[in-house]
C-alpha cells in the first residue's frame, strides 16, 4: 500500500480548504516535499489546482525545484493539454503527469500520451461528486470541480482506462476536507470497472479511515490537510496499516 501526500498549489504555495472551497495557507510547496520525504511518503502529487481553470501550464520551475528535494516519484498535474505539456513536466523532474480537464474535453489526449511516454506515465485524475442526473448516481467534474462535465463517472473511468490511463487518481468532492473518512462507495464502484491501480483521495481524517479505502479496492491512499497541519503523520497511517495486515514500505 502506498501513502500518498498531495500538495494543492495555489499562487506558488500549498492550499488546502472543504469541497474545494475556503483555501487556506499551508505552506511552501519545496519545503513541504522535502520533509514528507524524509518522513517516508511513497510518493507525492503536486496540483496546479487553478491552471487549468486560469487557462495556463503548470509552473515548471516549482516542479524542478520540488523534483530536486524529493528521491520518491513524483506526479504533477494541472494545466496538462498533450503530449508536449507531459515532455516538458518529465523534463522538469516529474516521473508521472495527471490529467484531468483536457482528457475530459478530448479523450483522444490519454492515448496520445499513452504512445508516445508509456501508460506508467499518465494518471488519469478525477474529481467526481454523487449526482442523481448519472446512471452510477456519480459525475465527473472539471476545473478544479467548478464544472459538471456531463459524464457518469464509471463510464468515464473505465473509458480512460481503455484508452491507455495507466493509474486513476479518484478524488471524492463531496468528501474532500472533510475528515468523515473516504467515499468506499465510490471506490468501490470504480474499482469494479477499472483494471489499473486506483488512487483514493478526499475525506481522510483519522488513521482508521485509510483502512477502509484500502478494503474497498485502492491500491494507494492520498491525503492534504490532516498531513499539511500536523494532524497526523505518514508514520502513524502505516503503523494503522500495518496493523490491520495490509503491506506497507
Amino acid at each position: 500500500m502506498r501513502v500518498i501526500p498531495c500538495l494543492d498549489v495555489r499562487a506558488g504555495r500549498v492550499v488546502k480548504g472543504v469541497n474545494f472551497v475556503d483555501l487556506r495557507d499551508a505552506g511552501d510547496p519545496v519545503e513541504m516535499a522535502a520533509v514528507y520525504d524524509a518522513e517516508g511518503a511513497d510518493e507525492l502529487c503536486f496540483l496546479d489546482i487553478t491552471a487549468s481553470s486560469d487557462d495556463r501550464e503548470t509552473t515548471y520551475d516549482m516542479v524542478s525545484r520540488t523534483a530536486e528535494q524529493v528521491f520518491i516519484p513524483l506526479t504533477v498535474g494541472g494545466g496538462v493539454r498533450g503530449t508536449g505539456d507531459v515532455e516538458r513536466l518529465l523534463r522538469a523532474g516529474a516521473d508521472k503527469v495527471a490529467m484531468v480537464t483536457a482528457a475530459v474535453e478530448r479523450p483522444r489526449v490519454i492515448a496520445e500520451v499513452a504512445e508516445r511516454f508509456g501508460s506508467q506515465v499518465l494518471v488519469l485524475s478525477i474529481d467526481a461528486r454523487r449526482s442523481d442526473t448519472q446512471p452510477s448516481g456519480f459525475e465527473v467534474t472539471t476545473h478544479g470541480g467548478r464544472r459538471s462535465a456531463g459524464l457518469d463517472l464509471l463510464a468515464w473511468a473505465a473509458q480512460g482506462c481503455a484508452l491507455g490511463a495507466g493509474e486513476i487518481l479518484l478524488n471524492s468532492m463531496d468528501a474532500d476536507g472533510t475528515k468523515a473518512g473516504f467515499d468506499v462507495e465510490m471506490v468501490a464502484a470504480v474499482r469494479a470497472v477499472c483494471p489499473v491501480p486506483l488512487i483514493a483521495s478526499g475525506g481522510a481524517g483519522a488513521p482508521e479511515h485509510f483502512g477502509p479505502a484500502v478494503g474497498a479496492g485502492a491500491d494507494a491512499v492520498l491525503a492534504a490537510s490532516v498531513f499539511h497541519f500536523g494532524e497526523l503523520r505518514i508514520g502513524d497511517v502505516k503503523r494503522v496499516l500495518a496493523g490491520e495486515g495490509h503491506p506497507v514500505r
